[in-house]
């Protein structure tokens, strides 16, 4: 995600540095695009008026924001991309704030496919004045940029995409299991399917791996459980326990247990398709 996002913000004229943990992927980048590698990223920080992060983690997230902090200054804004906690991005924008710098949770949806083509939905949190700032990054990047609210607002928005995530990806799979076992051709299914009511990105971009058997990552298992984990506790913090959060989360450890963590969620078609094959042993 964020190397296809890079280097629309590199189309758009934007990209004067990079960073990375694996200093081999920001080489090749600087190489492909004629930027500079920054030593660090504080030095990164001091030399640029917006940064972008887009890491995995919450901590990764305050690990970058106290590692950028001696060259934050004011003006800068910090751009985080990732998908996290609104707790993690109320807290980073906090440790920002003495500097002088603002801080925006811009967590993002539209799969390797958003980023590649610059058409990403970009949910943002924080001060309306750094969003202003901040939109030519944001429009390199994406199609759809909105302001939701103060900090934690766009990574509420994420758990809610998130959420529905899960339920699509589950009522793609048990759909496309049922076509499969009733010996139907798959693919004049999701040709005419696609154009229904009950169609969705998801299906459009992940029934064909489906009908292929076929899983290459994109959304990875392992960070889409991690994601339902944040909504998980999103939830338990108000009493809630969500059906369709914790089904999807049981699934997914069973499919990390066999070997598919890596893949795109997708691959929850496997556990679909054996419902059908023990029912057929049964019979």
């Amino acid at each position: 995600m964020g190397l296809s996002m890079a280097r629309n913000l590199h189309k758009a004229g934007l990209l004067a540095g990079v960073w990375n943990r694996s200093r081999d992927r920001a080489s090749a980048l600087a190489a492909e695009t004629g930027c500079t590698v920054a030593t660090d990223p504080a030095a990164l920080a001091a030399a640029v008026d917006a940064l972008v992060l887009c890491v995995s983690a919450d901590a990764d997230v305050l690990g970058l924001v106290d590692a950028l902090l001696p060259g934050a200054h004011a003006g800068l804004v910090v751009i985080d991309c990732s998908t996290v906690a609104a707790s993690t991005a109320r807290e980073a924008a906090a440790r920002l704030a003495p500097r002088g710098a603002a801080f925006l949770d811009c967590p993002v949806s539209g799969g390797v496919e958003g980023a590649r083509d610059g058409t990403l939905a970009i949910m943002c949190g924080g001060s309306a004045a750094a969003f202003e700032r901040a939109q030519p990054v944001l429009t390199a990047m994406g199609r759809t940029v909105t302001h939701i609210g103060p900090n934690g607002f766009g990574q509420a928005t994420k758990a809610t995409n998130q959420i529905m995530c899960a339920g699509v990806i589950q009522a793609v799979a048990e759909a496309m299991a049922f076509a499969k076992a009733e010996g139907l051709p798959l693919d004049k299914v999701i040709e005419t399917l696609s154009k229904g009511a009950g169609s969705s990105w998801y299906f459009v971009n992940r029934a064909p791996f489906m009908a292929r058997g076929s899983f290459p990552a994109g959304f990875r298992v392992r960070l889409h459980d991690k994601d339902l984990g944040i909504c998980h506790d999103m939830a338990a913090a108000r009493g809630v326990e969500l059906p369709v959060v914790e089904t999807t989360r049981l699934q997914y450890r069973e499919l990390v247990a066999s070997g598919h963590g890596d893949e795109d969620i997708s691959t929850i078609f496997r556990l679909k398709d054996a419902l059908f094959a023990r029912g057929a042993a049964r019979r």
